[in-house]
């Protein structure tokens, strides 16, 4: 009897399973064409779908948008948003009817009168142009890196808000160069997860500071290369690893009293 055909096949089925490895980091490597590039695919993944930094950042303010018979959420009643309203209206609830969990009012601050969107111009470390006291909620993201005395910036966004206020806030890790912004405005900074708690806990009650980081080894890489959210599995974004911090994301509370 002629077994050449079954041992043929058996011999395809070990090269196969011995290959697997193999196949699977050439697959990442044609996914993500490393190590092989000197440079990125594109500047934060733009024109290929979400950079990954900006998942991340949805990923975590989503949590404080109002879901109706569950949760009011942070961001509602006058709320400010540092250089645009796009968080605001992505997970605010608005009604005619004010109420938990309802955004009454929008402000939005910039450094100057070219944003159409802003109602307050001024910066967070001149003279202070945000009345005290008012905000019940404050959504400043990716920022304090483009602001060289970052803490008065916090301290500004403190005294801003009303007693029980809360402050939604997300600062880079792992980046690479903001130029536009390094160009406009300054880029000075990145920050661990370590860093943050200790900033805001030098403005507010420590026990009212709260910081988790968003990233691991693969979404870092694949942000610094240029790739967008849409390259990886969800699973891949989803896993953490606060030694490779993409994004560090807090909440921070003020004292009611």
């Amino acid at each position: 009897m002629d077994t050449t055909p079954d041992v043929r096949r058996v011999a395809r089925g070990i090269a196969r399973r011995a290959y697997r490895p193999v196949r699977l980091l050439l697959g990442y490597a044609a996914r993500l064409r490393l190590p092989f590039r000197r440079t990125p695919t594109s500047v934060f993944g733009g024109g290929r779908g979400t950079p990954i930094d900006r998942y991340y950042i949805d990923q975590y303010l989503s949590r404080f948008g109002a879901v109706k018979g569950y949760s009011s959420g942070a961001i509602q009643g006058r709320v400010l948003e540092i250089g645009g309203r796009y968080y605001i209206d992505r997970f605010g609830a608005f009604d005619d009817t004010p109420g938990l969990g309802v955004v009454t009012q929008v402000d939005v601050l910039h450094v100057n009168e070219a944003n159409p969107e802003a109602t307050i111009v001024g910066s967070l470390t001149g003279p202070p142009v945000l009345p005290a006291d008012t905000f019940d909620c404050i959504i400043c993201t990716q920022t304090l890196h483009e602001i060289y005395d970052y803490q008065a910036a916090l301290r500004a966004l403190h005294a801003a808000l009303a007693p029980g206020g809360v402050l939604l806030l997300t600062t880079p890790g792992i980046t690479r160069a903001c130029s536009r912004d390094r160009d406009e405005w300054g880029d000075w900074w990145r920050f661990t997860g370590s860093a943050v708690r200790r900033m805001l806990e030098e403005v507010f009650e420590a026990e009212n500071v709260y910081v988790e980081s968003y990233g691991n080894v693969l979404s870092a890489v694949s942000f610094v290369h240029g790739l967008a959210a849409e390259d990886l599995r969800p699973a891949e974004l989803a896993d953490r690893d606060i030694d490779f911090e993409v994004i560090v994301a807090a909440r921070a509370v003020k004292s009611a009293a």
